[in-house]
């Protein structure tokens, strides 16, 4: 059974940092595709950062690109998603997804997922 377990997030200020984990089980961690989408109250989900199959460059979302970094150890079965110059269009609940068991909804959108970690960017 795919398990995927984010920690990490909290209340920053605008121009903060956070950094977001996620330990994945259940499956085998090197070879699907896993990264990270959001989604706001009111919000369509939006895919942030991921790794795909064959890439070794990751995917970002047009929207964080030069702020967030997406990052992986295999040997822990874990990403990470170091978030830099947080803005208050941040703000929504981030949830790690991988395509294990699982299928693209969309870029970084995948159709397995944990329960979330909430972000929140407020002065």
């Amino acid at each position: 059974q795919v398990q995927l377990v984010e920690s990490g997030g909290g209340l920053v200020q605008p121009g903060g940092s956070l950094r977001l984990s996620c330990a994945g089980s259940g499956f085998t961690f090197g070879y699907y595709a896993i990264g990270w989408f959001r989604q706001a109250p009111g919000k369509e989900r939006e895919g942030v950062a991921c790794f795909s199959r064959t890439e070794n460059t990751p995917y970002y979302a047009d929207s964080v690109k030069g702020r967030f970094v997406i990052s992986r150890d295999n040997a822990k079965a874990t990403i990470y998603l170091q978030m830099n110059n947080l803005k208050p269009a941040d703000t929504a609940v981030y949830y790690c997804t991988t395509d294990a068991a699982s299928y693209e909804v969309a870029p970084c959108v995948y159709g397995s997922f944990g329960r979330g970690a909430q972000v929140t960017v407020s002065a």
